[in-house]
């Protein structure tokens, strides 16, 4: 084992037998030509490790694959899954894992106890790379359970609340969990096909039955898969309804302001009327109370007749 084998390169390495585990995070220019020397790894490929994205894929060759995968990490700060991105390189006697950015836990930790323990090391580099492959893609696969989880949690809190909290709070988390599940669904859906290939094609270095360990760790990202697609569905009724509740508050809301104004236009009308600058009987030339009292009953009653009417149509 050794951690930076010169100053100007970060390169952890861990070795058991002939396997070697080679781990880089936050790869630079220095660490890619590292690469390039000591495995003379296709610049294109390299090209790829330093380039921002890249779309989930694999790569190859005779004595090696290199795969670019995407794995689904919550960022705090923007309160939104983001992807971040794995690049490997595998070959019979190494395995190379580069994380691109944000640092992943389920990989960095498996790396650890590979360094740290001489139990792990027999366990996940005692047989070939193919098996500490299959260990490192079921680590981090297994880790897009607890993000799907969450989100699933968050869907169950605005179906609870989507009937008693105010619209625009419900819209905002029904919008951020849409955004969730699209960026989610982004990473997951070109990935299936990768693992596929790997269940599929046949590489003589990687020496154990590849149908069994990576059919195992395709069967979780169609799982991730199907209940995304769930949590879409679930997503868009919630949707749907919540835009329903809003159209029919609305709706609710028109129709009192509606009343409100049936109810006051013969009042306007009355007293529009003798508010005119025209000498009226009961105008305020008369200086008497008794035609403003009739004049308010007449309005009174009117109201109550309209009330009437519009009960009796079942209107209110």
């Amino acid at each position: 084992m050794s951690v930076n084998e010169k100053k100007d390169v970060k390169v952890n390495y861990v070795t058991h037998g002939k396997l070697s585990w080679y781990h880089i995070e936050k790869p630079t220019i220095n660490e890619v030509n590292y690469l390039l020397q000591k495995f003379n790894f296709h610049p294109l490929d390299l090209d790829d490790v330093l380039s921002r994205v890249q779309r989930p894929k694999i790569d190859e060759y005779e004595d090696r694959v290199f795969m670019v995968l995407h794995y689904p990490v919550f960022d705090r700060e923007n309160h939104m899954t983001r992807p971040t991105e794995v690049d490997m390189f595998v070959g019979e006697n190494y395995v190379v894992t580069v994380n691109k950015s944000t640092t992943l836990k389920p990989l960095a930790k498996l790396f650890e106890d590979c360094c740290t323990d001489e139990k792990s090391r027999q366990i996940y580099l005692g047989k070939s790379s193919g098996f500490l492959l299959y260990h490192i893609l079921d680590r981090l696969v297994n880790y897009c359970f607890p993000i799907l989880g969450k989100v699933s949690e968050n869907i169950d809190d605005v179906e609870e609340i989507i009937f008693s909290e105010t619209v625009p709070k419900t819209v905002r988390q029904i919008s951020l969990i849409r955004r969730d599940l699209i960026s989610f669904r982004r990473i997951i859906r070109p990935q299936i096909a990768v693992i596929e290939i790997l269940e599929k094609e046949e590489y003589p270095f990687f020496k154990e039955d590849q149908e069994v360990y990576f059919g195992d760790v395709a069967d979780h990202y169609r799982k991730i898969w199907d209940e995304l697609e769930d949590c879409k569905e679930v997503v868009d009724g919630l949707a749907e309804t919540s835009n329903w509740l809003t159209s029919h508050r609305i709706q609710e809301i028109m129709s009192v302001l509606t009343i409100v104004m049936a109810l006051l236009a013969p009042a306007t009308l009355i007293a529009s009327v003798f508010g005119m600058n025209v000498p009226l009987p009961g105008g305020v030339e008369s200086g008497n109370m008794v035609p403003l009292g009739i004049i308010s009953s007449v309005m009174l009653l009117i109201a109550i007749g309209m009330y009437a009417y519009l009960r009796h149509h079942q209107w209110l």
